[in-house]
């Protein structure tokens, strides 16, 4: 073909190449990408694959500070007779149990009403959906405690002013993990919401006009075309919100300290104390290491029970 220079010639003379010169070409040509990569591949290897091998190594560590010692694998049966461990997992599991289908569910049913053609100004009322989404996690936390104080909170006065008792949100444990409940539903509810309208514009108009025809209904549309196109999008907003919250450190934090009585204290929390307040952090790499095994496993189950289409 013409201006193509034949394999084993020179782009200027035509002179053949050498054996030696040809292959050294070929491997000139071969590491190209790899020399584009390496700077991805460095950055990826200081500052992602060593602090998981450091962390890993460390967990099998014990002590404080200069003090280390290798401890095999006593961390990890530590692990499993701590009493607090499995509390701070527990209380991690009652507020996923709860509010991840609540937000969910409600960021689907928001995605349906801002998806219709019945809904004046859309646009604007799906950017209301989705500030507070992007309000600071501490901002949040800030917010809502003033919101649920117990004595001069808004919604305290809100419940009073219909006749209802005033709830102590933030001194109980059951209502304090209520309130990590309202606040992340507050602020993640519109993100998911904006996920699922885009699946919901990616759904052929088509189907619904079959359904039409064949006499359904809008609930029947919803549960018949709806839901089995949104199957993908629902499956990854399920793992995402479950990994985030198994990962919750900001809104108990912040509004609670882990209290009352460690009811909202979570696996973050814990790890946190451990490491930066005890500096034990051999211990605290076992529970990265052991929240990081709850993730794969229900993220794995999860895409098993939902994926699944047969």
């Amino acid at each position: 073909m013409a201006g193509r220079t034949p394999p084993g010639r020179t782009p200027h003379d035509g002179a053949p190449l050498s054996g030696a010169r040809l292959r050294r070409a070929r491997l000139r040509r071969r590491a190209v990408p790899y020399l584009l990569l390496a700077p991805a591949l460095v950055l990826f290897g200081v500052f992602k694959a060593y602090p998981i091998v450091s962390s890993m190594l460390l967990s099998l560590t014990a002590g404080a500070g200069s003090e280390t010692h290798s401890a095999g694998l006593a961390n990890y049966r530590r692990l499993l007779d701590d009493p607090l461990f499995w509390t701070a997992l527990g209380n991690t599991a009652r507020i996923l149990v709860v509010q991840v289908p609540v937000m969910l569910a409600l960021g689907l049913l928001l995605a349906v009403g801002l998806n219709t053609a019945l809904v004046r100004w859309r646009t604007v009322w799906r950017l209301g959906v989705f500030m507070p989404s992007v309000t600071g996690l501490v901002a949040t936390g800030v917010l809502f405690a003033f919101l649920l104080n117990t004595d001069n909170g808004a919604v305290n006065k809100a419940l009073g002013s219909i006749g209802l008792p005033a709830v102590n949100w933030l001194g109980d444990g059951f209502w304090s993990q209520m309130a990590i409940v309202l606040v992340l539903t507050w602020h993640y509810t519109g993100y998911n919401a904006v996920i699922y309208l885009a699946g919901l514009q990616g759904i052929p108009k088509e189907l619904y006009e079959a359904a039409m025809v064949d006499g359904a209904g809008p609930v029947r549309r919803f549960l018949s075309v709806t839901l089995p196109a949104l199957r993908p999008v629902v499956l990854f907003t399920v793992v995402l919100s479950t990994i985030g919250t198994l990962q919750l450190f900001d809104e108990p934090y912040v509004l609670t300290r882990g209290g009352p009585d460690n009811a909202t204290l979570t696996v973050s929390m814990y790890l946190y104390d451990n490491g930066f307040r005890y500096f034990d952090f051999g211990y605290a790499s076992a529970i990265a290491y052991a929240l990081t095994l709850i993730v794969a496993v229900l993220g794995a189950v999860q895409m098993r029970l939902m994926g699944e289409r047969e």
